[in-house]
């Protein structure tokens, strides 16, 4: 006879006769039998995403900078979003804002090198040898072991690792070797699903949807569970067969062919909506991973430095030919505005997942999955390759003891030095008027709480205390 116990164990997946599974969140009809001694333990997550090329931070004096320098006016509790952030009004008390943080070893970098040390702190520096180290992710991938399936998630609009210092990952091994990020989202998709053998993948191929093969083993489940578990499993699977349609559209996306010459940029058959859509996926395929407790880490690179990419499409989701190109037109009429656009756009999609993550209570746990999920949005540039100061947005993990709802200006004055007037230098050939923070401060503070003994990273002088 089964014991209720070999039935959670088999509830784990749901599991097809074609050959493959399909991880399923955490029940709370099964949450005390694994320990009837000891309450559900919320897993703690970590997930970072990075935008290349910085964000728009116009002078004072100039007349783009009240609505759209990216850094909030005012500071601690009392500031005002822009029109970069203010999609993010509803999470306010979620999340911290942070200036004045940036890493030691890269200050004079030039922008287009920072997305390799975003993570690591490493002095990769600007030509000559290349050494970096392991990136804060891995540090915490290699806490969490084998609790999951995948030790981690590392994704990029791009793909691959890309060259030295222009990567196209954020995630770097204890040796320092690049990690290749996953930039299809079939395949991370199928991640999600156990194949044994050929057959079940050419079956797989050839179905409409991967969840036609399960349902019968849904049905069967759904007898053995809660009412409020029958609706978290229709829930879910819903999320399921909504992103696998997200997954079928994104193929158009991923497929483009990368541009040979200038007017290819253009690329008139690409619409707005396919690198909306596409960015959306790429989040929910994370969202699902954590929710299914696949991983508990995340890394999500959004563009390269540089153009030439399938990421320099990202910005004809708000009409504009090419990403990086905006990034260097901020002296033109309504530069800094359409660099601006960009990253309200940025905003919006970093919102829509933050909040997805925020409405999904926690599985057989306490809160919600945002309060036990640690997200990190930011770039190693402020403004135009600008390697200080760098933007940062540090969201959910409140039942780890962050306090949100706040703007952490540590850089004060120097949080404006982006723009630069008439005759002068570009930014990042400027010495800088003041020191920063180092932004391994912050990354001690999150291991930490995330239940990391350590008291160092990479070039870390102590913790923030503030969050």
């Amino acid at each position: 006879m089964k014991s209720k116990h070999d039935t959670l164990d088999r509830r784990a997946f749901l599991r097809g006769t074609a050959g493959f599974a399909l991880a399923l969140p955490a029940f709370e009809t099964f949450s005390g039998i694994a320990s009837a001694a000891a309450k559900t333990t919320s897993p703690r997550r970590l997930a970072c995403v990075y935008l290349p090329n910085g964000v728009p931070m116009p002078l004072k004096e100039d007349p783009a900078y009240q609505d759209w320098s990216w850094f909030p006016h005012g500071q601690g509790k009392d500031f005002t979003f822009t029109k970069c952030l203010d999609p993010l009004e509803s999470l306010r008390d979620d999340l911290t804002i942070l200036s004045g943080l940036s890493h030691p070893a890269s200050r004079s970098n030039h922008g287009h090198h920072n997305a390799d040390q975003f993570l690591t702190g490493a002095a990769i520096g600007g030509r000559g040898d290349y050494q970096n180290s392991i990136s804060f992710d891995q540090v915490y991938a290699r806490h969490i072991g084998e609790a999951t399936r995948f030790s981690s998630l590392i994704m990029s609009t791009d793909g691959g690792a890309g060259p030295k210092r222009k990567a196209h990952t954020m995630s770097f091994a204890p040796d320092g070797r690049p990690m290749p990020a996953h930039d299809r989202p079939k395949r991370i998709f199928d991640m999600l699903f156990v194949k044994k053998d050929g057959d079940a993948a050419q079956r797989l191929a050839l179905s409409k949807s991967v969840l036609d093969h399960l349902m019968e083993d849904a049905r069967s489940l759904k007898k053995d569970l809660s009412r409020h578990d029958q609706n978290t499993l229709d829930e879910f699977l819903s999320s399921v067969r909504d992103t696998e349609t997200k997954v079928v559209k994104s193929a158009r996306w991923i497929n483009l062919p990368l541009p040979t010459v200038e007017v290819d940029r253009l690329n008139l058959d690409l619409t707005g909506e396919d690198p909306r859509e596409y960015l959306r996926t790429m989040y929910e395929l994370i969202y699902l991973a954590f929710r299914t407790d696949s991983t508990r880490v995340a890394t999500y690179q959004l563009g390269k430095e540089v153009s030439t990419g399938i990421s320099d499409y990202l910005a004809r989701a708000v009409d504009f030919p090419s990403t990086h190109r905006l990034s260097h037109q901020t002296k033109k009429p309504d530069g800094w505005k359409n660099f601006g656009i960009f990253c309200r756009f940025i905003s919006e999609e970093l919102g829509r997942f933050a909040d997805r993550l925020k409405a999904t209570p926690e599985p057989a746990g306490e809160g919600s999955m945002l309060d036990n999920t640690l997200l990190l949005f930011g770039s190693a540039s402020s403004a135009f390759h600008l390697s200080r100061n760098y933007p940062l947005i540090l969201a959910g993990g409140k039942s780890m003891g962050f306090k949100h709802g706040q703007f952490l200006d540590y850089a004060g004055a120097n949080a404006y030095r982006g723009g630069w007037a008439p005759g002068e230098p570009e930014p990042w050939k400027l010495k800088a008027a003041g020191e920063d923070l180092p932004l391994s401060n912050l990354f001690v503070t999150m291991l930490q709480r995330l239940g990391v003994e350590t008291d160092t990273f990479a070039d870390s002088t102590g913790t923030v205390s503030e969050v």
